[in-house]
């Protein structure tokens, strides 16, 4: 997918506020492009969305990953009746300041962070005048979108992954390719990953699926912003299944023999815990990929809150992956087996070398 199309679709998503268990702005977005694309579509109980396109329906699936969250706050009822702002994601303590711009949902009401209440993240709310509408949940008060050589809003993380889902899913229905995929669109991952975790009780994803979660993850040491997608080996918590990230790695250096503008790169991306561990845990082989993050969780320099950004050609880069892989999860073993063979070989030569020279 082109970089100005990406960022149509990034756009759309990123210019509708969410936080846990309020991402229904975000996921009616989903829909309306899957409408305008002639995806199919179908809610789970949990209020999880998976985009179906199933052009060859005996081979093995290829499902997608990611989620509709970002960290923010809930509305709760303080002493009086009164209405108070709880924090609800990963962003540390220095970061909450008194008076820091707020968006009360789904008015976008403007407001500012008033004194905590106990040790928990918790703020009462200011705004300008009273409130007449009831509100549900609040956003930093941040830019929502801008799309330059990167993409920069307050939710990068992970509506760039949701995008990818879908860019993939188009791209794939225009080739008619013959593949059988899932996109998972979930909810509520900022806090333990809980839709994905719900999903993995259902019977909804085929046991023999390999789902691949989608992420930006925070820039570290190893990784570069702007160097391309990166096969994400582990997290925080795991490291993801072997020949899972084989066939990615298989996958992305034949794209690269074929296309000198495709770049990719490999790490373990121990910022954080991402759903490919909920995946992997409850039995599904479980690979991830991702891409560089800035402001990661919207934790800028000087514990000052500011917009997360990627890089634009490094999303198209993880799409044209994704594209790429799904259509050759035909050939899933073969791919995975070249290594194998090649170890195999080396051996016979080895013994063969040293039996002559003990």
């Amino acid at each position: 997918m082109n970089k100005r199309d990406f960022c149509n679709l990034a756009g759309r998503l990123m210019r509708h506020p969410a936080a846990p268990y309020f991402e229904h702005a975000v996921r009616n977005e989903v829909k309306e492009i899957c409408k305008d694309n002639g995806l199919r579509f179908a809610l789970d109980q949990y209020g999880n969305l998976l985009v179906r396109l199933q052009t060859a329906k005996r081979q093995r699936p290829f499902v997608m990953a990611a989620h509709m969250d970002h960290p923010g706050f809930e509305i709760v009822v303080g002493k009086g009746n009164s209405r108070l702002v709880h924090f609800q994601g990963g962003v540390a303590d220095p970061y909450f300041r008194k008076r820091i711009p707020i968006r009360l949902m789904p008015e976008a009401i403007p407001g500012k962070l008033g004194k905590r209440i106990g040790r928990n993240r918790t703020f009462e709310i200011q705004t300008a005048k009273a409130l007449t509408v009831e509100p549900r949940f609040a956003v930093w008060e941040l830019e929502d979108f801008r799309a330059t050589d990167l993409i920069v809003g307050r939710a990068c993380d992970d509506l760039i992954g949701v995008a990818a889902i879908l860019a993939t899913i188009i791209e794939l229905k225009r080739a008619r390719a013959r593949v059988n995929v899932i996109g998972v669109i979930s909810r509520a991952e900022e806090i333990g990953f809980r839709g994905a975790l719900a999903l993995t009780n259902t019977k909804l994803l085929p046991r023999n699926s390999l789902v691949i979660s989608l992420e930006t993850s925070r820039e570290l040491p190893g990784v570069k912003m702007g160097e391309g997608v990166i096969l994400r080996v582990g997290d925080k918590t795991s490291v993801f299944n072997s020949e899972a990230m084989r066939f990615l790695a298989e996958v992305a250096t034949d794209l690269k023999s074929k296309r000198n503008d495709f770049k990719f790169q490999r790490g373990l991306m121990a910022g954080g815990t991402c759903e490919a561990t909920a995946f992997q845990e409850f039995g599904f082989q479980t690979g991830a990929v991702c891409i560089a993050l800035g402001n990661y969780h919207n934790c800028g320099p000087n514990n000052r809150i500011a917009e997360e950004y990627v890089n634009v050609a490094d999303a198209c880069g993880m799409v044209d992956l994704l594209v790429a892989a799904a259509k050759q999860m035909a050939n899933f073993l073969i791919l995975t087996q070249k290594l194998p063979k090649r170890l195999l070989e080396m051996r016979r030569k080895a013994e063969e070398r040293l039996i002559n020279t003990a």
